[in-house]
């Protein structure tokens, strides 16, 4: 069965718990401090409930039963990172890239990032941009690898992101592997 991607529902709330549980794991694993504070799990559910609640979150779903194997929401730019210079209302930006283990070789989260390219070409936005945390070069590597660039580091203290990047909303790297989008899409207004 083709992988699918569909909005969250509130249902989905503790498959995208247990994603984050996972993806705290395998960072720390991997010597990487990126959502170690178990103080920000009750924030970081309620923030994902207000995205599923205004339709902004994700999910990738596999197979019956339906799993889910990752997780995306498009956000809002980050007014601690994004300024008037950048033109934040040209982009659509990824927030909470989460993908499973278990989807691992299947390059899902470059075809996640084709999906919001397309998202952003429908809302006629010509950028993609994220921003990750300045200390996980791994992750930086990847965006880089999927065709972002490297825009600039910011280092507000009450934050651990900052590294920020983009690319253009046309660039497709995974053409064979489209994801089926399965449902109507949501999109913060800029």
């Amino acid at each position: 069965m083709p992988l699918q991607i569909r909005p969250a529902s509130q249902d989905d709330a503790d498959a995208l718990m247990a994603l984050r549980s996972e993806a705290e794991s395998w960072l720390a694993a991997s010597g990487v401090d990126q959502w170690r504070d178990p103080a920000t799990r009750g924030p970081a559910l309620a923030k994902w409930r207000r995205n599923i609640d205004a339709g902004r979150t994700w999910v990738v779903t596999s197979g019956l039963p339906e799993a889910v194997l990752a997780t995306v929401t498009l956000d809002d730019a980050d007014r601690d990172f994004w300024q008037e210079r950048d033109d934040p209302d040209s982009a659509l930006y990824v927030a909470k890239l989460i993908t499973s283990r278990a989807a691992g070789g299947q390059q899902l989260g470059g075809r996640i990032l084709d999906w919001v390219g397309a998202a952003a070409r429908a809302a006629d936005r010509p950028w993609v941009r994220l921003d990750c945390w300045r200390s996980n070069t791994k992750l930086q590597a990847f965006y880089l690898a999927e065709g972002f660039t490297h825009v600039r580091t910011e280092s507000p203290d009450h934050r651990r992101s900052g590294w920020m990047g983009q690319r253009p909303a046309s660039v497709v790297r995974h053409p064979d592997a489209v994801l089926i989008t399965n449902g109507a899409m949501s999109l913060p207004e800029g």
